[in-house]
């Protein structure tokens, strides 16, 4: 048995210590040190929701203008425009066609499926996505590279599968692409498409994000492809049956909620490290 003073100790050693040479406790590097079998270690940790071994990752913008592009961005999803579509629209770059070497064990009961550790690369695709906010539908286009000159040819082709004059608002990132002088002329010649940009480092603002993730898990982590082609292929048969049941991904967190984390964080951070969350400033060359 162990007693209070036993985990305390364990738990101040957690949460304000690293084991030598390490980034982070184990139960056995633990144990080690407090001179207690592992699985006390365990039972404490579980009991005071301690997960050493796990990280969380954050992104924290430093744009001047965040909140006026957080507002901008989700009151179209909280309040789309009438007469309009809104639209989440990125570039998923250098999506590898990988082959494996040898075919994996399929799932049986008492085991999992399998598939090689090592693969041979084929080449890369670009894929272009546009999602429906309202309707959930996938609109997408792959491209050998990553240019304005192929979003040019993606903007066209979302002009085609949404005609007429109804009002197309895009939700874009900060992606040079996307500010291209071609890509400004494009849209200023086409009033329909009306651009949003999300904050920097706020890529979890758009969307079609969380679309691109499903793609990734669903269909191209555990795929095999001997080339571009049959990568390609792969896609578009994902797309088209996604777009035969769309589901639109639900959005649900508020400006103030959005910033109240955001403060938060800051706060959190300039505790630790001061000026790290202060915005940048370009210097204008002389």
């Amino acid at each position: 048995m162990y007693g209070a003073d036993t985990i305390r100790a364990v738990v101040d050693a957690t949460l304000q210590t690293k084991p030598k040479g390490m980034t982070h406790w184990s139960c056995r590097t633990m144990a080690a040190s407090q001179q207690v079998g592992k699985s006390t270690i365990h039972t404490i940790w579980q009991s005071h929701n301690l997960q050493p071994h796990r990280v969380k990752r954050f992104k924290l913008s430093r744009d001047a203008k965040l909140l006026e592009k957080l507002t901008d961005v989700v009151g179209l999803y909280l309040n789309p425009p009438d007469k309009a579509l809104v639209l989440c629209v990125d570039e998923k770059s250098h999506i590898q066609a990988l082959d494996r070497p040898q075919p994996g064990l399929p799932l049986k009961k008492g085991r999992c499926g399998t598939m090689p550790h090592d693969d041979k690369r084929n080449g890369t695709t670009t894929l272009c996505a546009a999602l429906d906010v309202l309707q959930g539908r996938v609109v997408g286009e792959c491209s050998a590279r990553h240019r304005h000159q192929e979003f040019l040819k993606f903007l066209r082709h979302v002009d085609h599968e949404f005609p007429g004059a109804i009002a197309l608002h895009l939700v874009l990132d900060n992606y040079g692409t996307h500010k291209h002088p071609r890509v400004r002329g494009w849209l200023t010649r086409h009033p329909r498409f009306v651009p949003h940009f999300v904050p920097t480092r706020s890529s979890w603002l758009n969307l079609v994000e969380r679309w691109l993730n499903e793609l990734t898990n669903k269909r191209i982590r555990r795929g095999s492809f001997g080339s571009v082609e049959e990568l390609q292929a792969a896609i578009q048969d994902f797309l088209t049956t996604w777009n035969e049941n769309p589901k639109p991904f639900g959005w649900t967190a508020t400006v103030e909620a959005i910033v109240a984390k955001r403060s938060r964080c800051r706060q959190t951070l300039e505790k630790i490290r001061p000026g790290s969350t202060r915005p940048r400033v370009r210097k204008t060359p002389k």
